[in-house]
C-alpha cells in the first residue's frame, strides 16, 4: 500500500464506482474465491464500463490490494497507536511478538488475495506495507538489541510471513498458524535477551 502525500479531491461519481467495484469483487472474492475474480465480471457486477475499472486499479493485482487496502489501514493502525502489546506501551520483545503474530493473523485472514498481489511481479511484496513493517520492526529489533543489524533482522523476522509461503505451508505442508507462530517467538527469543 503507498500512501499519498497530498491526494485529488476524488469526484463524487468517480467515489461510489470506486464502492460499486470494491463491493462486486468482494462478493465475487466472497462467493467464487480469488480464482474466480476477474476484471470483466467485476466491471459487469458494478455496472460500469471495463475500462473504468482497468484505469482505476490498472490489473487483477491492483484489485486485490484496493481490497486488502481498508484491512491493511486498520492493521497499521493498530500498531502505531493502539494498545499494548501490539501499539505502544509494552517493551520492545513484546511488542515485536504482538507484532509479529497479528500480521500472522491478519496474513491469514486475507491469504489468497496477499497471494495474489505478493506475485504479481518480481518485487510486488516488498512495496509501501512491507516497508512500514520493516521500518517498524527495524525501530523495535533496535530498541530490543542495541548493536544488532535490524535491517537484516526485520527481513528474517517477516521472511516466514510472505503470504506465498505461509500458503504453500498452511496448505501443502499441513503446518499450522499457531506452529508458524511459535517458530517466530523461538527466533525473537534467539535474538533478545
Amino acid at each position: 500500500m503507498d500512501v499519498v502525500v497530498n491526494p485529488r479531491r476524488e469526484r463524487v461519481d468517480a467515489a461510489r464506482n470506486r464502492l460499486k467495484i470494491l463491493a462486486a469483487a468482494a462478493d465475487i472474492v466472497a462467493a467464487h474465491g480469488v480464482e474466480g475474480l476477474s476484471m470483466a465480471e467485476v466491471a459487469a457486477a458494478a455496472g460500469v464500463g471495463v475500462g473504468t475499472l482497468y484505469r482505476r486499479f490498472g490489473d487483477r493485482s491492483g484489485l486485490a490490494y484496493a481490497l486488502i487496502d481498508e484491512r491493511e489501514r486498520e492493521f497499521q493502525e493498530a500498531f502505531i497507536e493502539g494498545p499494548p502489546p501490539l501499539g505502544p506501551g509494552a517493551d520492545a520483545p513484546a511488542r515485536i511478538r504482538g507484532f509479529l503474530h497479528a500480521l500472522a493473523d491478519r496474513t491469514v485472514e486475507q491469504l489468497d488475495l496477499l497471494v495474489m498481489a505478493e506475485t504479481a511481479a518480481p518485487f510486488a511484496r516488498f512495496g509501501g506495507a512491507y516497508e512500514a513493517y520493516h521500518a517498524h520492526l527495524s525501530m523495535l529489533v533496535t530498541q530490543a538489541r542495541p548493536g544488532a543489524d535490524a535491517y537484516v533482522l526485520a527481513d528474517a523476522l517477516l521472511a516466514p510471513l510472505a503470504a506465498p509461503l505461509l500458503a504453500h505451508r498452511l496448505r501443502d505442508r499441513g503446518v499450522t498458524v499457531e506452529r508458524v507462530k511459535a517458530g517466530l517467538d523461538d527466533l525473537l527469543a534467539a535474538f533478545t535477551p
